[in-house]
């Protein structure tokens, strides 16, 4: 079973019915206990880094992730799902994230329109699970206006009027800035690679 973690932020549903699609058993679950029973788990994000940090928080699910992380136990990060792992994002200053990855989350580029609205390329780096069978030049849809900072577990970025961050994954960890959710065929295969990683 795949738990999408519910803590009332984001677009829990889409990233649940996305992962049934390509027929994983996938469950919105609020129970932390039951989130630490799960094969794999899915945060998904959106909106402003604090107020998901401060609700993660609230539904104690930030006890239930790092568990997850600390078991090594496959895991995917969504948009702001993803940057929550880093310490913390200029965005919400002195609001702290899980800090299960170094570093802090910054805004894109100022010279581009922000937030990135649109369907873009993804340039892999390395080998990765997560991209496997993508092709070489995928396809993803950002809506965002920060990212994670560039460091060893990148292993996809876009040009957004300079590099940016688009992916990560440090063994079970997985992270997309995009949204696999509605990224068509590219992402509905990611999520299938991550489905196949939790069997």
């Amino acid at each position: 079973m795949i738990a999408v973690a519910d803590y009332g932020i984001g677009n829990l549903r889409s990233a649940e019915k996305a992962l049934q699609h390509i027929g994983a058993d996938a469950r919105l679950v609020s129970d932390p206990d039951a989130v630490a029973e799960a094969d794999g788990v899915v945060l998904p994000g959106v909106g402003a880094f604090g107020p998901c940090a401060r609700a993660l928080r609230h539904t104690g699910l930030d006890k239930a992730v790092r568990n997850v992380l600390h078991a090594g136990l496959p895991f995917f990060g969504i948009c702001v799902g993803l940057q929550l792992l880093y310490e913390g994002s200029e965005e919400s200053p002195g609001e702290e994230g899980l800090g299960v990855l170094g570093g802090v989350v910054r805004a894109i580029p100022p010279s581009e329109k922000r937030p990135q609205i649109q369907w873009n390329v993804l340039t892999g780096r390395g080998t990765s699970a997560m991209l496997r069978g993508l092709g070489p030049a995928p396809w993803a849809y950002f809506v965002h206006s920060y990212a994670p900072p560039d460091g060893d577990e990148v292993v996809a970025t876009c040009d957004y009027g300079g590099t940016v961050v688009a992916a990560v994954e440090r063994g079970p960890l997985w992270g997309a800035q995009f949204h696999p959710e509605k990224s068509g065929s590219v992402g509905l295969a990611m999520l299938a690679n991550f489905a196949a990683a939790c069997d």
